[in-house]
């Protein structure tokens, strides 16, 4: 192959990725059938237009071609840039509300807590409570990891523990049309916006580990009461905003691990990028190699220890509290004066 023609078809290289990238958005955005009809038109005018690029130039009708091409592309992007966020769409009911917040010195409410009895994925009691927190007794932060798709891709979740025994769950999440489901091939395509649920344990981590079956870690994060106060506090700045103005959820920039990179970041703008930052699935290891996570002990156990799934499901067995339950024996959490979680519950997961 000469030079020439190499040059040539690698000049064809951004017409074809243009065109997929163009037939990929129009079938995330329109029904199925206009997204078949417009985009098996672009889809095969790309391909003419790479193909003469590549193949056949001089050809007496390759200026018509390219102009319709070059139009076709203006327009696809002219449209792009016209899809626009909202908040005025038929919600699924535990993405209906948009979390509110209010902070008084150290006097914090909440409305639009969700508390959802979820029985089944279908088979649920909708409740949405308004709830009092003080800032000030604030003391622990855990992260959690839910498994979802193997082992490299999980969604990350945030809790806030007060010493007098309350909990607050943070989740970034796709605010999800009523019958729509996730894919994280739409997220790269504007298919959803995003929302940031605040929530009780029973609900954002119990309906994962008991209710949908995924495998769910919890590990004790290392933070000073400033720091777990100041990365409460975005969470609520970034749920203020995303109140006021609706954002697309993007699965590679602006996802459940992404916030949490960035919030970090806040604290420690020197912490290093990572591969593990968009395979969610490593970020607890990227965390502990950070120095975050509250013990000496090696990864593996930290791991080992982390994982709730038998201790809460025996918690709906035997009417243990939830929360004391799944922390029964992580490293970093001591058990609470006056505990009723039973030493079985302890020796769950243990070496």
């Amino acid at each position: 192959m000469s030079w020439k023609r190499l040059a040539r078809s690698l000049s064809a290289l951004p017409v074809v990725g243009l065109t997929t990238w163009g037939a990929l958005a129009l079938w995330f955005q329109l029904a199925p059938a206009l997204a078949l009809a417009i985009g098996g038109a672009w889809t095969l005018l790309g391909l003419a237009v790479a193909l003469v690029l590549a193949r056949a130039p001089g050809w007496r009708h390759e200026r018509r071609l390219l102009l319709a091409g070059a139009l076709a592309a203006l327009a696809m992007l002219g449209w792009w840039q016209s899809l626009a966020p909202s908040h005025a769409r038929p919600w699924a009911d535990d993405v209906a509300r948009l979390l509110e917040s209010t902070v008084d010195g150290d006097r914090l409410e909440l409305r639009n807590v969700r508390a959802f009895e979820w029985r089944t994925e279908a088979d649920y009691t909708p409740r949405w409570e308004t709830r009092r927190y003080d800032l000030s007794r604030l003391e622990s932060a855990d992260l959690i990891l839910s498994y979802w798709m193997g082992p490299h891709i999980a969604h990350t979740l945030v809790s806030f523990g007060f010493s007098d025994g309350q909990r607050l769950v943070f989740s970034l999440e796709i605010r999800k049309e009523r019958d729509e489901t996730f894919s994280a091939l739409g997220g790269f395509f504007r298919k959803f916006e995003q929302v940031i649920v605040a929530s009780d344990e029973r609900d954002l981590i119990r309906t994962r580990s008991n209710v949908r079956g995924e495998q769910v870690y919890l590990y004790r994060l290392r933070a000073t009461p400033a720091q777990l106060r100041s990365v409460l506090l975005d969470y609520l700045g970034r749920a203020e905003r995303l109140r006021r103005q609706p954002e697309f959820y993007n699965t590679l920039t602006s996802n459940c691990t992404t916030i949490l990179f960035e919030l970090a970041r806040r604290i420690d703008p020197a912490l290093p990028l990572d591969y593990r930052l968009l395979a969610s699935g490593h970020f607890a290891e990227y965390a502990y190699d950070q120095g975050a996570l509250t013990s000496s002990l090696p990864y593996t156990v930290l791991r080992d220890r982390g994982h709730i799934n038998a201790r809460a499901i025996a918690s709906d067995a035997d009417a243990h509290d939830f929360s004391q339950a799944i922390r029964a024996g992580v490293p970093g959490i001591a058990a609470p004066a006056g505990s009723t979680v039973s030493d079985q519950l302890l020796k769950i997961n243990r070496p």
